[in-house]
């Protein structure tokens, strides 16, 4: 990985960035305009978002302004958990290409394991799919279980497995189920929302390489082939998350990265989860 362009190819042969822009929690209308407008000025060319973020409508603007041509992006949303089921999966998915002003889109999500309604979800995804409409489908939020059930009757098998990941929370199993099974891991809340950023190690080796911790962890994530996407709506941060190719981690750098681990979530545990 050298530049923030660079992809990884998904089974299915479908190129996806290794970096990518997340727009969780930056309000529609100006701030997720300008952030996305910022973060393509910036070189990202992925950007993430979802139905339950309420700003596709924004970042279509902000995709729209970039100047950018549709074909140079690798745009992502996600259905919501009201929205699961068949037939409503199918409606949800017309809704957020209005919104997002989309022929086509590259990455659709099932955006948590909603019991009993995921296979139906899945279904849904897969038709889009072979329609043409999406390039790849895959899930958010999955545990093992939820993978291994959902494989036992689909046709097509996810592509991308997006879960909350960052030092605290390295997901090593389910990360060497992937691999194993072909589904890249993307990472959500990469920088641990903020609580990594004072931690000594990663101040340590921020400091080796005139880096940010922000800038550690991420490198960390893609040398563990792990698809990132940062947030920030403050330009400067965007631009700086996006500049990690002139350095890179040791193994050894990695590994005490690695003993950070705690199984520590911040965000919801997706098998106990209610909304």
């Amino acid at each position: 990985m050298k530049h923030v362009q660079d992809t990884t190819t998904l089974y299915n042969g479908v190129k996806m960035p290794w970096l990518g822009f997340g727009v969780f929690k930056v309000k529609d209308g100006e701030e997720v305009v300008e952030a996305v407008k910022t973060a393509i000025q910036a070189g990202y060319r992925s950007i993430d978002t979802a139905k339950a973020y309420n700003n596709e409508t924004g970042v279509a603007q902000g995709i729209r302004e970039s100047g950018i041509a549709r074909e140079d992006l690798f745009i992502t949303t996600k259905v919501w958990n009201g929205d699961q089921g068949y037939e409503s999966t199918l409606a949800a998915f017309e809704a957020s290409m209005e919104r997002l002003e989309l022929e086509y889109l590259d990455l659709y999500l099932i955006h948590w394991p909603v019991k009993g309604k995921y296979k139906d979800t899945w279904r849904a995804l897969e038709k889009l799919h072979k329609e043409g409409r999406i390039r790849a489908i895959g899930v958010s939020n999955f545990q093992i279980h939820h993978l291994e059930d959902l494989m036992t009757d689909a046709t097509i098998k996810p592509a991308v497995n997006q879960v909350e990941l960052h030092p605290l929370l390295i997901q090593t199993e389910l990360r060497e189920y992937c691999s194993k099974h072909q589904i890249q891991i993307e990472a959500w809340s990469p920088l641990g929302q903020g609580h990594l950023l004072e931690h000594p190690l990663l101040l340590e080796i921020a400091a080796k390489y005139s880096k940010s911790p922000a800038q550690v962890i991420l490198r960390w994530d893609l040398q563990n082939g792990i698809v990132t996407i940062p947030k920030s709506v403050t330009p400067q941060r965007i631009r700086d998350n996006a500049d990690l190719y002139d350095f890179e981690l040791t193994t050894e750098e990695i590994e005490r990265i690695n003993q950070l681990n705690e199984n520590k979530r911040f965000g919801s545990d997706p098998d106990n989860f209610n909304f």
